[in-house]
Order: C-alpha cells, then structure tokens, then sequence
C-alpha cells in the first residue's frame, strides 16, 4: 500500500518534573507575578514566568493542559534547559500514525514534515517511510517544532508562597512552539510529491485540524486554512477516483471549528475517526447527552455516531474509546466481517504498543497481543449492543444492520501496567486504516 500522510509532524521533548524541579524554577522567579498568572491564567506563553504558572498551575490541580509558545526565547530556554535529560520521540499525529504504517508492512508513507530537522528526520521508521525533501534541505533547516510535553507524578510535594501543595493526581503541561501544524502548513516538496504521485497512491491518511485557531496574528481565521486544505483533498480525488481517504478528528479548541471541519471534511472522506471525547464536542449535531458518551455507553455512541453520519452524509465513522472500538458505515459499502478484520487488527497494534512501547512487525503484534486480556467492560458493552441492535456476532465483535447504518463493534485489548499511553489511538485508526486498505484491494 502507498500512503500519503498530512498534516501535522513535531517533535515530542518529554520530561518528568519533580516537586524539586518546579521548587527550582520558582526561585529564579517573582513570586506576586507567578501568583498573579496562576489566578488568571495568560493561556500562551510568552514569557518564562508564563511557563512557569502554567506548569504549577497543573501541578496544584492536577489537570492537563496545551499552551502555544509565542516567545522564541521562551523556546531556547526551555531548549537549554530540558531538551538533552528528556525523552525525544515522534509527535504528531501525522507523524505517529506514518511511523506505524511503516512498521506495520505499508509499502510506502510519505508525511508532510515542513521542518525537516536532522532530529525530526532521524525519528522517522526506517522501513518505508519517505520524505520528499532533499538531503540539502535538511542538512539548513535549523527551525524545529518542539511540543515540550511536562510529566509530573501524584503525590509530589513543593512550597508555593510558603504553602506546602501535593499534586493531587498525575497529569501533564504541554508548552508547544509549533507556528506550522496550527496553519495546517504544507511542505512544497509533499505538495509537489502528491500532484506527481496521486494517481499511484491507495490511500490519504489526515489529522491535525485540531490545532486551528479561531483567528491568527495576521488577521487570518481558521476558515482559509481549511478551505485551502480541503481544495488539495479535492484536486487530489479528480485526479484519482479511487482513493480512499480518511481523516482523524482530534480534540478541539471550540465546539465552532470541530463544527466546521467535521461538516467540511465529511464531503470529500471515506472515513473519519475520533475518541468518544471528540464526539461528546459534536453534541450540538448529534443531541446525544455529552455525559452518556463520556461514560462510554456504547449503545449511546452509536446513536450519536449514527445521527452525526445521517446528518452530514459520512460514509463511515470510527469510533475507538480505552474499552471498546466501533465503526457506523452506509450499509451498501460494509462487509462486517472486514470491518471487525481491520479494527481487530487496529486493536491488537495499539494493545501491543502500550504493553511493549514497540511495533516490530506483524508476528511480533500477534505473539504479544495474544498474552494479553481483552477489556471486561468492553466485552460488557459488546453483549450489550448485541441485544441493542440485534447483532450478530463474529468472534469477540458484534454487528448488524441498525437504522439503515452497518453497526460493528469490538472490545479493545488491555494490558496492566502500560509503558506507552501516548498515541494509542493514532496506532489504533492508521493499522486499521493501513488493514482497510489491503482487505478493499483483496475484495474488489
């Protein structure tokens, strides 16, 4: 299979942060600014300070969060001082999702990566992926796009204004210097790739429209950047009829933009994937209560993810939770036993790499996730679509015809003590986008 892979490639720069680490950072700073930001977050960084009070205000409250670096200072500090005890790994989910299509036997992936960086270049698979860019090109970039990614544990302790705080559960600050993936910025070299080489490629795979803005600093809005995404979709279907297409949400900035990208990018798709978080936003389309999809009740999902299909014409969605995995096609296109094929196979890549951190190949998937346990609440709610849409079943999975909809869900495979929580679900939808492809090429 050949694949093309946009939009967004960064870098991951993650570091675990200790009470001593962030009482270390509070020193060199002024403690009534610090304060002052914590009660009113500023919500970007453009300042160390504002680093800083973002990072303990996770740590007082346990939550996570995602603030742009506007600051190129801000950037070499953190670079300084972070990038060399950190773990350096893919980010992106364009990037995540190219390296386990490689890994997984595509014949060849070709990203978007706009900053091809001698780090960013050598964390690409070495298998089948290819970067258009020229070894010169590389060789000048000098700009990377760093997500410094701020782990920090439950129960850690540090003084702030003389007041002990504990960090009440474990979670993550993210500071992003990324000026490309929130334009949906494409590489002229992968532009020019795609044009010359539409007509050979099997499949499109997308992703990063989470990171629009609502307006930019030139006065720009989100609008223009996905028109003109949406326009390279388009020239890229005349061009080959036969392409399969599939984009993956993403949790986004406001309810206005996930509107108008699931909208926009419905028409032009085969597929789109998302978590059930990323459902619960569509609300507003689908009326399903946010708190019954957030509770993973799978029979309200599918309701949900079968009214947001009918609505804006989706030929198919996938939805894939920690429990459980389901997709909702148009009922002439689905073979159900294929389509629990290629999510059984989505499944058993994304349980083996949160058990091992790893994808070596096909056999290594299969010997690993066969040690391992498929989710008890996700075979619960599996029984419990069975008799919801009077399913059929097929090994572990169960599907049916359900409201003109081809309805297949099946439970994830789980492991105890995981050593990859990240990208668990960008392994999950590119297999099982990379698996569509083979079994569509096979049954045609």
């Amino acid at each position: 299979m050949k694949i093309l892979c946009g939009y967004n490639v960064n870098i991951d720069s993650v570091c675990s942060i200790s009470g001593d680490d962030i009482s270390d950072l509070l020193s060199s700073q002024d403690m009534g600014e610090i304060t002052a930001k914590i009660e009113i977050p500023p919500n970007a960084v453009n300042s160390v300070s504002d680093f800083v009070a973002g990072l303990v205000l996770c740590m007082q409250s346990g939550i996570g969060a995602e603030w742009l670096i506007h600051e190129k200072s801000v950037f070499d500090f953190l670079k300084n001082r972070f990038f060399d005890i950190s773990i350096i790994r893919m980010g992106g989910n364009a990037g995540i999702m190219a390296n386990v299509m490689s890994e997984m036997g595509a014949d060849l992936v070709v990203p978007n990566v706009v900053m091809p960086s001698g780090t960013q270049v050598a964390l690409f698979s070495k298998k089948s992926v290819m970067l258009p860019q020229s070894n010169e090109l590389v060789s000048k970039c000098l700009d990377e796009l760093v997500h410094f990614v701020f782990d920090f544990k439950k129960g850690e302790t540090f003084l702030l204004n003389n007041n002990a705080v504990t960090v009440p559960r474990e979670n993550r600050f993210i500071a992003t210097y990324d000026s490309a993936n929130i334009e949906l910025a494409v590489s002229p070299d992968f532009e020019n790739y795609a044009l010359e080489h539409i007509k050979e490629m099997d499949g499109v795979l997308l992703s990063g429209f989470h990171m629009l803005m609502d307006v930019y600093p030139d006065g720009s809005t989100y609008v223009e950047k996905l028109n003109r995404t949406v326009e390279q979709v388009v020239t890229w279907r005349r061009s080959n009829s036969s392409l399969r297409m599939h984009a993956e949400f993403g949790h986004f900035l406001n309810s206005d933009i996930a509107y108008s990208v699931f909208s926009k990018l419905a028409k032009h798709v085969d597929s789109i994937g998302m978590n059930e978080d990323e459902l619960a936003m569509l609300s507003g389309t689908h009326g399903v209560p946010a708190q019954c999809i957030l509770q993973m009740d799978a029979c309200s999902i599918i309701d949900a993810t079968i009214r947001c299909a009918s609505e804006f014409g989706v030929k198919r969605m996938i939805i894939h939770t920690r429990e459980f995995v389901l997709s909702v096609c148009a009922a002439d296109i689905a073979d159900p036993s294929l389509e629990l094929e290629a999510m059984g196979f989505g499944v058993k890549c994304a349980a083996t790499f949160a058990a091992t951190g790893k994808l070596e190949g096909r056999e290594f998937v299969e010997a690993e996730a066969s040690a391992l346990d498929e989710s008890i609440f996700g075979k619960a709610q599996v029984q419990e679509v069975l008799e919801y849409i009077r399913g059929k079943q097929y090994g572990s999975g169960v599907a049916s015809k359900y409201k003109g909809h081809m309805v297949c869900v099946l439970p994830t495979i789980l492991c105890d003590n995981p050593i990859a929580t990240v990208g668990l679900g960008d392994t999950f939808s590119s297999a099982t986008f990379l698996r569509e492809l083979e079994l569509h090429k096979m049954h045609v």
